[in-house]
Parts: structure tokens; C-alpha cells; sequence
């Protein structure tokens, strides 16, 4: 009986002993990740300069080498109707011609020859070659403009988008530290309960495991911060040296409800979206191109005056120098050129259909662009309406749980269930935040109008009687609690 005792004690001074390895195993488990944790927020804190997101979506439109390159291709197409317009025009032209002779046999003639003259020469008439010509220029000119202006409302939109994921991530990392900082401070509770002797050593544990399972969602969303400010500064710009640039985001992530028309947007989106309009100037190019390729097989007509000076060879027929006034036309017309002009026709007949099915696929997809940013709004709307009352269902059964942990009538891990309940209902919040502002941000790329602009009217005026602030709901408890 004595050994059986003796046995017992050792096992139990066995087990004792593991669990305070154990339990400094984790305190320095703590330590790394706390130490990992301080270091990338520190990386997020040395963020480059603050921005608004209008003064960033300004920004992006003046820096954004995507919208830089597309101005300049828009420069080019100006150039482009400057030299179709240059056919309607008058051109000079002045040619030379000086050579020398040598004969085997004695000639009469004279050895040297020359001749210089200087032209003015004008279309008179082309088949409408010249007008077709200028006519397509001035449409890519327009469709190179509405590709502009299409290219700045895509960056805009995703600027804006952007700059949502940096707030949500920065809102997202404020929501985990707190609740970081809440398990801490359960440990520490149940530790000084352990040592009281009125907890056992399960409850330390659980409220360790409980904190080492919350510390790597805040080194997640560290990080995701850091990735979203390069995102963001990728779409801004880059400085000087050609590195991307980390910037910062001013301001918290706000919910502002809003019921937008989908008839009126509809309506805006298939008027004002350039993509749209450009693919009916990629029809009316291919109609004047028809014309273009069907004034092949018409005459063309210049007329030309000037004046020229040449040498007659010949002393029978008058002196070597002459000079003198020329006035005339010059005419030609391809009778039969191999059926090219009717191919060229054929394959422009078929780019036109082509144009015109794009057409089509265009307005299908600007209408599938507002359709989807409204299924967005709704959802964002439906998930904020449930989780508003679900963060305070979460809130009231944290302190149920810990009123009944108090009286004997629950457990710890009730109370660290619902304490991750009020993190996840509340990140699931902002989230729905994030994806109402997104899908605003869409819209307003879908309509291309900008946000301001839309016209909605406030769908909700006021929260519900005894009901908390938005802005307030969708922060973290400031205790395990919820007691602010």
C-alpha cells in the first residue's frame, strides 16, 4: 500500500512537472508571436502619405501609368486626323532632274539634260476616299477618347476598391487586437483564480489556447493591411525611382445606406457608358472603311499648276534653256485589279457584323455590370440588417454566459465560445460594410458617374430606438463583456 502511494505521488510530480513545461512552451509561444506581431505593425505604421479616396482617385488620374499611356495613345489619334485632314489640302511638290550624255557616234544633240520643276497640286476628285479617310480618323480619335475615359472610370473604381480593402483590413486589425487584448485578460484572471484554488489548471489552458488561436488572425491582418496600402499605391503611382509606393488611407470604414433606382441606372449605363459608344464607332469605322475600299475601283482626278524649267536637246527645235508656266490634270482608274477591291469589301462587310454582334455583347454586359453591383448592395444590406441585431445578441449572450459562469451554472468555455462569437459577428459587420461600399464604388463605374453624382436617397434616416450607433456596432467590445 505504502509503494502504491509512493507510485502515485511520483506520477502525479511527473505530471506537474509536464505541465509547467508546458506551460513555458507556451509563454514563449506568446513571446515569438508577439514579437512577429509588433514587427509587421510596425511595417504598417511607416506607411507612406495619407490619402483620402477622393484625393486618390485624383491622384491615380493624373499619376496611374495606365491612364498615362492611354492619353498619349489619344494624342496619337489627333495626329491622326491631322494627316487624313491634310488630303482636302493643297500639296507642292518640286522635282530636278540633271544628266549628261555620251554618245558612240557624233550627234546633233545636246549632251546635257535637265529639268526642275515646282508643283501645286490639288484632288479634285477621289471616290470619296479622302472624306472616308478623314471620317475614320475623327471616330478613332473619339473611340481612343471614350477608351480614356473608360480606362480612368475602371482605375477610379478600383482605387476606390482599394482603398475599402485598407480600411477594412485596418478596421479588421483594430477589432483583432482588442480581442487579443480581451483573452490576455481572461488568462490572467484565471490564472490568479488558479492560484486562489478556485479554478483547476483546464480553465488556465483553455483561456492559453484560446489566445494563441486569436494572435494569428491579428498577424493576418497585419499583413493583409500591408499588401492593401502596395495595392493602393501600385494604382496611384510610383515615385521617382520606379518602387512601388505604400500609402495610407484617412478616415474608418462608414456605412451610409442607400436604395438606388435600377431602372434610372439602367438607363444612365446604357447612355453614358463609353464602352458602349465605342463599340458603335467600331460599326460606323467599318461602314466608312466600306466606303474607302469601293473608291478603289473609281477614278481619281488632281489637278496641278506650276512652274518648270528644262533644256531641249535638240538645237533644230529651239534653245537649250526654256522656262515657263504649266497648268493640267493628271487622272488614273484601276479597270480591273484582280478582284482585290471586292476582297477588301468582303472582309470589311464581315468585320461590320462582327463590330455589331461586340455592340450588342457590350450592352449585355453594362447591364450585367449594374445587375450585379445591385445583388451586391442587397446582400451587403440584408447581412448588415441581421448582424446589426446579431453583434447585440452576441454582446448580451457573452454576459448570460458570464453571469452563469459566475453562479455555477455554466462553464469557461462558454464564455470563450461567445467571446469569439462578438469577434466574428463583428468582422462579419464590416465585411457587409465593405461590400456595400464596394459594390457603391461599382456602380458608380457601371453608370459612369461618380459616387457623389448617383442621386440616391437614404435609405435608412435613423437607428432603430434603443439601438447602438453604426459606427458603434461595428466596433469591438471594449471588455470581455461588452461593457463600454
Amino acid at each position: 500500500m505504502a509503494f502504491s502511494l509512493v507510485g502515485i505521488m511520483g506520477i502525479l510530480l511527473i505530471m506537474l512537472r509536464r505541465a509547467r513545461e508546458i506551460a513555458s512552451m507556451r509563454r514563449c509561444g506568446w513571446a515569438v508571436i508577439l514579437v512577429v506581431a509588433s514587427g509587421l505593425g510596425a511595417g504598417v505604421s511607416k506607411a507612406g502619405p495619407a490619402f483620402t479616396v477622393d484625393e486618390a482617385v485624383a491622384t491615380a488620374r493624373r499619376q496611374n501609368p495606365e491612364i498615362l499611356m492611354a492619353a498619349k495613345q489619344l494624342e496619337a489619334a489627333k495626329g491622326g486626323v491631322t494627316e487624313a485632314r491634310s488630303g482636302f489640302l493643297p500639296g507642292v511638290v518640286s522635282t530636278g532632274l540633271l544628266r549628261k550624255r555620251e554618245t558612240l557616234e557624233t550627234s546633233r544633240l545636246r549632251s546635257n539634260d535637265y529639268e526642275a520643276s515646282l508643283r501645286v497640286i490639288q484632288n479634285v476628285y477621289t471616290g470619296g476616299a479622302i472624306s472616308s479617310q478623314l471620317t475614320i480618323a475623327r471616330l478613332n480619335e473619339e473611340k481612343r477618347a471614350l477608351e480614356y475615359q473608360a480606362l480612368v472610370n475602371r482605375v477610379s473604381m478600383d482605387v476606390r476598391m482599394a482603398y475599402y480593402d485598407v480600411l477594412l483590413d485596418r478596421a479588421k486589425i483594430r477589432v483583432r487586437e482588442q480581442s487579443v487584448q480581451v483573452f490576455e485578460e481572461e488568462l490572467k484572471t484565471q490564472k490568479e483564480r488558479l492560484e486562489a484554488g478556485l479554478v483547476g489548471s483546464l480553465n488556465v489552458s483553455r483561456a492559453e489556447v484560446a489566445l494563441a488561436n486569436e494572435q494569428p488572425e491579428l498577424i493576418d491582418a497585419q499583413t493583409r493591411l500591408q499588401n492593401s496600402e502596395l495595392r493602393l499605391g501600385q494604382l496611384i503611382g510610383v515615385d521617382a525611382s520606379g518602387k512601388p509606393v505604400s500609402v495610407d488611407a484617412s478616415g474608418q470604414l462608414q456605412y451610409a445606406p442607400k436604395h438606388p433606382d435600377l431602372s434610372e441606372c439602367l438607363a444612365y449605363a446604357d447612355v453614358q457608358r463609353p464602352e458602349v459608344r465605342a463599340r458603335q464607332i467600331d460599326v460606323e469605322i467599318e461602314d466608312a472603311q466600306l466606303v474607302l475600299d469601293r473608291s478603289e475601283s473609281r477614278p481619281r482626278v488632281e489637278a496641278f499648276a506650276g512652274y518648270e524649267v528644262y533644256s531641249e536637246r535638240d538645237p533644230e527645235v529651239g534653245p537649250e534653256f526654256n522656262h515657263g508656266w504649266v497648268v493640267g490634270l493628271n487622272g488614273t482608274w484601276h479597270i480591273f485589279d484582280g478582284y482585290a477591291t471586292r476582297g477588301r469589301m468582303q472582309a470589311t462587310r464581315a468585320r461590320r457584323e462582327a463590330a455589331a454582334h461586340a455592340l450588342e455583347a457590350a450592352k449585355l454586359s453594362v447591364a450585367s455590370d449594374v445587375r450585379s453591383a445591385f445583388l451586391d448592395l442587397q446582400q451587403a444590406d440584408r447581412v448588415l440588417q441581421s448582424e446589426t441585431r446579431n453583434v447585440q445578441n452576441a454582446d448580451e449572450a457573452l454576459e448570460i454566459a458570464k453571469g452563469n459562469l459566475g453562479a455555477g451554472l455554466g462553464t469557461q468555455l462558454d464564455v470563450l465560445q461567445a467571446a469569439s462569437d462578438v469577434t466574428r459577428t463583428r468582422t462579419t459587420r464590416l465585411s457587409a460594410i465593405y461590400l456595400h461600399n464596394v459594390a457603391l464604388a461599382k456602380l458608380a463605374r457601371a453608370t459612369a458617374r461618380e459616387p457623389d453624382s448617383l442621386g440616391f436617397a437614404p435609405k435608412v434616416t435613423k437607428n432603430p430606438p434603443g439601438s447602438k450607433p453604426i459606427a458603434e456596432v461595428a466596433a469591438p467590445p471594449a471588455t470581455l463583456g461588452g461593457g463600454r
